[in-house]
């Protein structure tokens, strides 16, 4: 992809559409339905998912995500997190990448069995695909979006 580029996924038909950066204040449109695009879809850094916004941003987002559960006060999910707002950055309009406080959100935790953190679920139009535990270096959570993508 060309880096001048972003890739925006239109949240009325899922679409991806290629726009150059310099023309992201143009207020771009889906070339296939019409739709804005809304450069929330190309979010470059992690989105914050709550129990009562789990189903809106995970369940119902239209493409791939990336849900990192977590909790502060654990260490391995601090090594990760600087990893996983570089890949929000990168991956950003192809992958969604958000991120699950399990202390304060113990109702999704429950509901995917996280019982060790860090625990990152890989989610695509909704269906849970994919379940990795431990902190892994970037390479191996890339392996896990590309596959995803």
């Amino acid at each position: 992809m060309n880096e001048n580029n972003i890739i925006l996924r239109c949240e009325k038909c899922g679409s991806k559409n290629r726009i150059p950066k310099n023309r992201l204040s143009d207020r771009p449109v889906c070339g296939k339905c019409g739709e804005r695009l809304h450069l929330g879809s190309a979010n470059s850094n992690p989105v914050e998912i709550s129990d009562t916004t789990f189903e809106q941003e995970v369940l119902s987002y239209n493409g791939p995500v990336l849900l990192d559960c977590w909790a502060p006060w654990c260490g391995p999910c601090r090594m990760v997190a600087p990893v996983l707002d570089q890949l929000a950055s990168e991956y950003a309009g192809r992958v969604k990448i958000a991120k699950l406080n399990v202390d304060e959100n113990p109702v999704t935790a429950s509901r995917f069995g996280i019982q060790s953190i860090p625990t990152m679920l890989f989610f695509k139009n909704g269906q849970q695909v994919n379940k990795v535990i431990g902190a892994l270096p970037k390479s191996e959570i890339e392996k896990h979006l590309t596959a995803l993508i």
